[in-house]
């Protein structure tokens, strides 16, 4: 698995951002405003980064010899999930990305202030998620075999049977 690029995240998050700001202006035209973001949005996300970062500390200590009980299949499991963290945290930034832009740039409407403050949080939530996620997937990163290991390994082994 090759480990994930900030520019495909950023790439992502900036589609997404405008994708949303194009819906949500729209609406805006009809006379909808956009949804709230509650806070517990902002919380849900830190949890999710935190519960990557622990998991993938762990690996990375299971790398280093530090923590040598832990499973090999759990350490597979924690690169998915910070793979996962990666892009649900590029698109989620992206999201509430757009909602920043279609508040910002629609009418003065009362309340908004509190809504991009709110959506502001929350993508700025998405980011931490999306960089959790790209600093675990380096934590579990295995390190290349040594030269002397691979050159043992491609020599074909010795035919008993010639003289």
């Amino acid at each position: 698995m090759h480990t994930t690029r900030w520019q495909n995240l950023l790439l992502t998050a900036g589609v997404v951002a405008a994708g949303t700001w194009i819906v949500l202006r729209a609406l805006a035209s009809r006379g909808a405003l956009p949804p709230s973001v509650p806070w517990l949005v902002v919380v849900v996300e830190l949890g999710i980064a935190a519960v990557v970062f622990v998991l993938g500390w762990h690996v990375r200590q299971y790398l280093q010899g530090k923590r040598p009980d832990l499973d090999a299949l759990r350490a597979a499991r924690t690169v998915v999930l910070a793979k996962a963290s990666c892009y649900t945290g590029a698109l989620l930034a992206g999201w509430y990305g757009g909602h920043v832009l279609a508040l910002l740039t629609g009418t003065d409407e009362p309340g908004n202030g509190s809504r991009v403050v709110s959506a502001a949080v929350a993508m700025a939530g998405g980011v931490v998620l999306a960089v959790v996620g790209l600093v675990v997937e380096r934590f579990c990163r295995i390190p290349p075999p040594e030269a002397g290991a691979d050159a043992a390994r491609e020599r074909p082994a010795p035919d008993p049977t010639t003289p």
